[in-house]
């Protein structure tokens, strides 16, 4: 059952991925003219298109050890300095929001919705989980849970030099 849920949701992670890449490459930057403005959506998505590949490859792995294992210490180990680097690209995506801010107040609030969505999907996997089906998302949002990647690392054996 859990392996099918990880499977979708690894799967999703992806396709989210690459219809963000694809809308923002045929359809925003074109609108955007060029320039400073296309290099703040680049440096805005960037760093959302890494964390769903990561999202969408943690899933489809953990589905070879979800009910079975804990966590192999490699992956452990990979997703560690995930945790670690991420923040600082997010950072480095908002310095080059700032530095190239569009010109138009609508691509500024496109750019910078992208790089908020990135943030909160660093959040969702590595700090709180945030993601909740729609009809429990009030109830359960409050509980404040560990998000499942942060559950594994947890439980990941530590990995040996």
């Amino acid at each position: 059952m859990l392996r099918r849920k990880y499977l979708s949701l690894g799967l999703g992670e992806l396709a989210a991925a690459l219809v963000f890449a694809v809308v923002a490459a045929l359809v925003v930057a074109p609108g955007l003219g060029g320039g400073s403005g296309s290099i703040a959506l680049w440096s805005a998505l960037i760093p959302l298109l890494v964390i769903l590949v990561q999202a969408g490859v943690y899933w489809l792995a953990a589905r070879s050890w979800v009910e079975h294992r804990p966590m192999p210490a490699a992956w452990a180990g990979v997703y560690r300095v995930f945790r670690a680097a991420d923040p600082v690209m997010l950072a480095l995506g908002l310095l080059g929001v700032i530095a190239w801010w569009p010109d138009s107040v609508g691509a500024a609030l496109v750019v910078s919705a992208i790089w908020l969505f990135g943030l909160l999907e660093y959040v969702n996997y590595f700090v709180v989980r945030l993601a909740y089906p729609v009809a429990t998302w009030i109830a359960t949002i409050g509980q404040w849970r560990t998000p499942r990647l942060v559950r594994d690392l947890r439980t990941a054996p530590l990995e040996r030099a």
